[in-house]
């Protein structure tokens, strides 16, 4: 198991499409801040984020249909990584690209208004208490994605979990922000917002539909901020 880590930490350092910057790293040792679209895409497609990635299949399956967008898949973890970053690079996916970062410090890559959409795949749905500031949908995150995103961005979130759902929606209320779509059971809804919901599905959807879990869903955009 070690061994086969190893094998793919050496093979994503070689991968074109993963960025891997030191783990301590200074503010300013962030080329693609600003500059993902002239510098690393070489296009002027708008910018997707996926944060917690995991093996990427989001990432790659939402790149693989939308070739007019680019997609960035975000996750600590270069052994989940790498199997994305391969399919990608096989595939010639070229607007497929992947951060290895902890989600914590996604406003030190982006610049205001350089994100055009947020997916949260199946995240750690993190216990209650002190760890809640680490949900992906919390307050404190949202607050980093209102910092990177363009007004009227699109942020989507999937999950086994009904209590990381409910306390999202729960928060998009508190907040003000603007419920879309929501659903506690995606795959038994007669009208679906987005064929892909169902089409792309990740390594952890396949197992929570094997044991028959419901998958939620829900998409929403942040409230714009006063100047």
């Amino acid at each position: 198991m070690v061994k086969n880590k190893l094998k793919k930490f050496s093979q994503i350092n070689a991968f074109s499409n993963v960025v891997q910057p030191e783990i301590k790293f200074p503010e300013s040792n962030t080329a693609y801040k600003g500059k993902w679209n002239s510098d690393f895409f070489r296009n002027d497609y708008p910018i997707i984020l996926e944060i917690g990635c995991g093996k990427g299949e989001y990432t790659v399956g939402l790149a693989r249909t939308y070739p007019e967008h680019n997609f960035i898949g975000i996750d600590i973890k270069g052994d989940r990584i790498w199997k994305g970053a391969k399919d990608a690079l096989e595939e010639g996916i070229y607007n497929a690209a992947f951060l290895r970062i902890q989600a914590e410090r996604i406003n030190y890559f982006f610049e205001p208004n350089e994100v055009s959409g947020i997916w949260i795949t199946f995240p750690d749905p993190q216990p209650r208490g002190s760890r809640m500031k680490k949900r992906l949908t919390s307050p404190q995150f949202l607050k980093r994605y209102q910092d990177i995103l363009k007004p009227d961005s699109l942020i989507h979130l999937k999950t086994d979990n009904k209590e990381l759902f409910e306390f999202t929606l729960d928060i998009i209320q508190a907040e003000g922000h603007m419920l879309i779509f929501s659903s506690y059971d995606l795959y038994n809804e007669r009208k679906i917002p987005e064929p892909l919901l169902l089409d792309i599905q990740t390594y952890y959807e396949n197992m929570y539909l094997d044991k028959g879990i419901p998958i939620k869903y829900l998409s929403f955009k942040l409230k714009t901020t006063e100047a």
